[in-house]
């Protein structure tokens, strides 16, 4: 009712008179309400005063700890064709176990004693090897031969020398003698014709005389001859020493040349053996890779490649495996703005996807169904979504972690920082300010 007449009802009429009108009007509903509310104001403002946790909160999934205990699928180094199964999906398997076996896609390698053929060609090889090692040998004992044949040779052209030398020494001195002689018996030719003259002497004499001048002469001019021939001599033996040591410089060369040859030949072959027990130990490796075998214990969790006869290519996915020992860890994903303040070490709480919980994020004390937590690395570098990975252990000081969580399955994460009272972080909300900036205790000691 608006109230706007003069002639209000209520100053006539005494509404307490009837029975309705105190049913209504006599019970103080008011004062109860406003003691209600009264103690809900008293309790809200020391709600206001009590401690909150700041946390930042984020999503990822159950992980490994470490990478050789993650998921991985198995590859062929080479390309092949599928020829045979020994597992089958969700079969154990040891590290080793064969997996499946394949067969050669390329010609070149379709022979099946392709490594058998290769290791005869060694052998062949080898005895090359073996055959230049023995020549080499054999043309270093010929050259040692040839140095002391020179060295004899040389020697002996020497004594020669030396010999023609002493000679044309023997012949000059007979030559002298000879010119001697031809001097004594021209003066006695001489003396003998003048007596011979004055009648004192006969002409037989002279006769004679004359005679011995002539031997003596003649004897001269076969010495001079035979000097000659002694010089001569010391001649030809320098040229034999020369020619001696040009020859014998000729085989030594063309032995010496023979050795590089043969030197060349060896090495030649020795590379090919190397190069034929490369491709020999290769065909071996690559026999035992017609067998695709477990890298490690695990479990088949799905064949990516399936059927027989099914030719792929190297590095093809061919099966997936779950290793069967492994460490739980939960990978989040936090905001940029929140990065600077998680630090290695921090406490975490997470909750699995499948196991119900209640979450106070401000009271992790009250909370149930989370489980404790550690940061064990940080990524430095953005992910795809737009946040940073985190990577979390469990705590060995908070309860146990579920041992029926799976690989891949969804946990929500709580990081927990620092602790303010309630009405600063309604305040930080509504004017979407980010959590306190903090440094744990261990940063700090370590920057002092």
């Amino acid at each position: 009712m608006l109230n706007i007449s003069h002639n209000s009802l209520n100053k006539k009429v005494d509404l307490k008179k009837y029975k309705s009108a105190k049913a209504v009007f006599d019970i103080p509903y008011y004062k109860k309400f406003n003691k209600f509310l009264l103690a809900i104001a008293i309790i809200g403002f020391v709600i206001l005063f009590l401690p909150w946790t700041q946390n930042i909160t984020g999503q990822g999934q159950v992980t490994t700890l470490k990478l050789d205990q993650r998921p991985q699928s198995i590859q062929s180094q080479i390309p092949g064709r599928i020829e045979e199964w020994f597992v089958q999906e969700g079969d154990f398997v040891k590290k080793g176990d064969t997996i499946l076996r394949i067969s050669e896609v390329k010609s070149e390698y379709f022979d099946n004693k392709l490594a058998e053929r290769t290791n005869q060609q060694i052998t062949a090889k080898a005895s090359s090897v073996d055959a230049y090692q023995s020549k080499v040998s054999a043309l270093n004992r010929q050259v040692s031969a040839l140095f002391n044949e020179q060295k004899l040779k040389i020697e002996q052209s020497k004594n020669k020398l030396i010999q023609a030398h002493l000679k044309v020494k023997s012949d000059s001195i007979d030559l002298e003698a000879a010119k001697t002689n031809i001097g004594i018996a021209e003066r006695q030719f001489d003396r003998v014709q003048t007596l011979q003259n004055e009648g004192l002497k006969a002409v037989k004499d002279v006769e004679e005389k004359r005679l011995k001048l002539q031997e003596a002469q003649a004897k001269l001019i076969a010495q001079e001859n035979k000097y000659l021939a002694s010089k001569n001599d010391i001649l030809n033996a320098k040229i034999e020493l020369s020619r001696i040591n040009a020859e014998y410089t000729d085989k030594i060369s063309k032995a010496q040349s023979d050795i590089f040859t043969a030197q060349s030949s060896q090495f030649d072959s020795e590379a090919q053996v190397s190069k034929l027990e490369n491709e020999y130990t290769n065909y071996k490796m690559r026999n035992d890779l017609l067998y695709v075998t477990a890298p490690q214990n695990g479990y088949i969790n799905k064949a990516l490649t399936g059927g027989i006869g099914v030719t792929f290519k190297e590095g093809d996915k061919l099966v997936s495996i779950m290793p069967s020992n492994y460490d739980l860890a939960v990978e989040t994903f936090v905001r940029p703005i929140d990065l600077p303040l998680l630090h290695i070490g921090d406490k975490v709480r997470v909750q699995f996807d499948g196991w119900p919980a209640i979450v106070f994020s401000g009271w992790p004390n009250v909370s149930y169904g989370t489980y404790g937590a550690k940061i064990v690395a940080i990524e430095n570098f953005i992910s795809e979504n737009g946040k940073y990975r985190i990577l979390l252990a469990p705590d060995p000081n908070a309860e146990k972690w579920p041992e029926a969580i799976r690989i891949g399955s969804g946990a929500q994460t709580i990081a927990l920082l620092e602790d303010v009272p309630i009405w600063f972080e309604l305040w930080r909300q509504i004017n979407s300010f980010p959590p306190n900036y903090y440094q744990p205790q261990t940063a700090l000691k370590d920057k002092k």
